[in-house]
């Protein structure tokens, strides 16, 4: 008598089937939720802008705003990334990459003329008189971008192209989202 222990043929590819049908059935699901994760964090981003924006204005700048991402990494004193307005991951160069995205920040008005230096090293008349930032997604990064400006509020479109953004008004085809 013989004892034969252990599984067949048959019995193995069943089970992987049905491994890959729950496979094929999860991974769509997977990168949704990779989409709508990178996305909120593209909306984070856009916050974190305005509140450095808003914190530099009204201790650095004397009422104007930071003409980009890397002098909003330097703090008070000039030091990059000690007690800086925004995060490291957002102010360590003028074009970011983060969760999918794509952060840049620039300024339609320009310099504020006569404008004094800024606590954070910035020569006089190097800040400027409003900002506008865009989070465009990447491939595989997010289904809508999204832009921020002075006004604060955070505006979002379907696409892959950055939005159009101005210092003061919303860009064509936006929504806002806050």
């Amino acid at each position: 008598m013989k004892d034969n222990k252990g599984f067949t043929l048959i019995e193995l590819l069943i089970v992987v089937a049905i491994i890959g049908i729950i496979a094929a059935i999860a991974v769509p699901g997977l990168l949704r939720a990779r989409q709508s994760g990178n996305e909120a964090s593209a909306i984070g981003s856009m916050r974190a802008v305005n509140s450095a924006q808003s914190s530099f204005a009204s201790s650095c700048g004397n009422g104007f705003y930071s003409p980009s991402l890397t002098n909003l990494g330097t703090g008070p004193g000039g030091t990059v990334g000690v007690n800086a307005f925004i995060s490291p991951d957002l102010g360590s160069a003028a074009t970011v990459t983060k969760s999918g995205y794509t952060v840049t920040m620039s300024s339609s008005t320009g310099a504020a003329t006569g404008a004094p230096a800024s606590c954070n090293g910035l020569a006089a008349g190097a800040v400027v008189q409003g900002y506008n930032g865009t989070a465009t997604p990447m491939a595989g990064g997010g289904a809508r971008a999204f832009g921020t400006n002075t006004t604060g509020t955070i505006y979002s479109a379907t696409g892959t192209t950055a939005l159009a953004m101005t210092d003061t008004a919303a860009p064509a085809g936006a929504s806002p989202i806050q």
